[in-house]
């Protein structure tokens, strides 16, 4: 079951991200998982053949789920699936294990042995497979910069040079060619769950910054 929390999204510019940075730095820590204070991801979206998680999305629809694998820092000895949520301006994630022999099998098509993983998310995914017709559709890479904050349960990332695989899946192909997702802006995201501290409230605030609704997922799907 997932855990709804709050999340703002704003596209900032590269002197937004010198300030944000140094301010974070100041009241936040980077997250322990980081190498010099980001991580590079690289993850494999679903969608079927009519462009559901898409529309959704560009639409704006208010009940809406987005699934996909990922792993960082090109270590595919841990993979995660994850279902992203939206409910009511809401935000949650669910999260399950694979194998890289797991995730290759999906990408190649043989789900079969997803019906019976132990695993609930996995059964989902592969129900959802065979009746909505959701399919691997496109890699996106990016690089983070994640700050934590304890009180409120704060997550801030700074999220840029995002890059597409246009139709490649071979999402376990370090050499697997992604281009710039065209003018994709650098992309600020706060997360929280039942208060947002003044501290960091006050550390992201920006100047005629608004929120926003950006997809990497969506500005990875321009040419096609």
């Amino acid at each position: 079951m997932a855990e709804f929390r709050h999340e703002w999204k704003h596209e900032i510019t590269v002197s937004d991200m010198f300030v944000l940075r140094q301010r974070l730095r100041t009241v936040a820590r980077a997250d322990t998982h980081t190498v010099n204070g980001r991580y590079e991801i690289r993850s494999l979206y679903f969608d079927n053949a009519s462009d559901k998680a898409l529309r959704e999305k560009l639409d704006g629809v208010n009940h809406r789920e987005k699934f996909r694998i990922r792993y960082y820092n090109g270590d595919t000895s841990l993979i995660h699936l994850e279902k992203k949520s939206k409910h009511n301006g809401l935000c949650g994630k669910q999260s399950a294990v694979l194998t890289s022999e797991e995730a290759r099998a999906i990408v190649n098509g043989q789900y079969g042995w997803m019906m019976n993983s132990a695993d609930e998310l996995v059964r989902e995914l592969y129900f959802k497979m065979k009746t909505q017709g959701l399919r691997p559709k496109t890699i996106v890479d990016y690089t983070r910069e994640p700050f934590v904050y304890a009180p409120g349960n704060v997550r801030v990332t700074i999220d840029y040079n995002i890059r597409t695989g246009l139709y490649c899946t071979d999402f376990l192909n370090p050499s697997c060619v992604t281009i710039p997702a065209g003018d994709a802006p650098i992309i600020l995201e706060v997360k929280w769950d039942e208060f947002l501290p003044s501290v960091i409230r006050d550390a992201v605030q920006l100047n005629s910054r608004r929120c926003s609704a950006f997809s990497k997922y969506a500005a990875c799907r321009i040419y096609g």
